[in-house]
């Protein structure tokens, strides 16, 4: 009772960060970063490129904006038509710009960014319990299976009689450690990231 009591928490917040990760929509930069109609216009009749990075640095003389390109000039989105706020990045997956970008994660079919990153290093940090929890509570079923098979002695009664669940243990097991193994690299680069104040990108 108490092994599946422990489960099913971590097994609820696991499911619960993992579906707040996935449908917690991604955040644009607001009104403020957007150009103007009119400014818009002046700055695609402009073909000097010197010209046009003195309209874009004259609209974001009032925003707080910091960051600059390579070249020193305003970071401007061409397909959303907005001057892009520190750490905005353009996502070409869900094509628009999104706030504090880390990356697109494939696995939630989502950008991490701003509005969800929390929920996001917990489901990491979570299904990394969970899988430690799996494979540590079928840990002692792994080590009877092979003191059987070593000793070939008689199968134990009353567990692991028949091969089907012997293999469902070895399955398990193998499956709970592995993804263990990957999400823990996976978890440290990101907690050494916060740790920085970086993002992936």
């Amino acid at each position: 009772v108490a092994y599946l009591v422990v489960f099913h928490i971590l097994f609820v917040l696991f499911v619960w960060t993992y579906w707040k990760s996935v449908f917690t929509l991604p955040i644009q930069p607001g009104k403020k970063f957007h150009m103007s109609y009119a400014d818009q216009e002046r700055y695609e009749s402009e073909e000097r490129p010197e010209v046009q990075r003195q309209i874009l640095a004259e609209i974001a003389r009032k925003l707080p904006v910091y960051t600059r390109t390579g070249s020193g000039g305003i970071r401007f989105c061409d397909r959303c038509q907005l001057i892009k706020p520190d750490r905005c990045h353009h996502c070409s997956v869900c094509a628009m710009c999104v706030l504090k970008m880390d990356h697109h994660c494939p696995w939630v079919n989502n950008c991490i960014g701003f509005s969800n990153y929390k929920f996001f290093l917990l489901f990491l940090a979570y299904s990394l319990l969970y899988c430690l929890y799996i494979a540590a509570t079928v840990f002692k079923y792994f080590i009877k299976y092979w003191t059987v098979i070593v000793l070939c002695c008689f199968p134990f009664q009353g567990e692991l009689t028949n091969g089907r669940s012997k293999f469902h243990i070895l399955f398990l097991l193998f499956v709970a450690i592995m993804f263990f193994v990957s999400l823990m690299f996976l978890f440290g680069y990101h907690c050494w990231l916060v740790s920085r104040n970086r993002s992936t990108l």
